[in-house]
């Protein structure tokens, strides 16, 4: 829908019918895809995460005397930094390809 003012000072609506809803059109996979592309970290982040938390999770069984809360903490700590470090670096590969790796005109 689209406000269209008029000479007469009267506003009207009018409906675009033609609008694209390719966003609506993708299915999950090939979304996913595309937003990988668009940001690479994303999915390392992920990835890291998934792969400190499942360490974690194989490591409990041998903690030793740790409690099993100061384990938890740790485990958290590390997924987090991760996530943390991966979002920087995507941040600074942002911002290189924005700024320095363009070809100046």
């Amino acid at each position: 829908m689209a406000i269209v003012f008029q000479e007469d000072s009267s506003i009207t609506m009018s409906s675009d019918t033609d609008i694209s809803l390719s966003s609506y059109d993708e299915d999950e996979g090939s979304k996913l895809i595309r937003k990988a592309r668009e940001a690479p970290f994303v999915p390392i982040g992920m990835a890291g995460f998934a792969a400190i938390v499942g360490y974690g999770l194989y490591r409990l069984k041998s903690r030793g005397n740790t409690k099993m809360s100061v384990h938890l903490i740790h485990m958290r700590v590390a997924a987090q930094g991760f996530v943390v470090g991966a979002m920087t670096l995507g941040m600074g590969y942002s911002l290189y390809q924005e700024f320095w790796g363009k070809p100046k005109p």
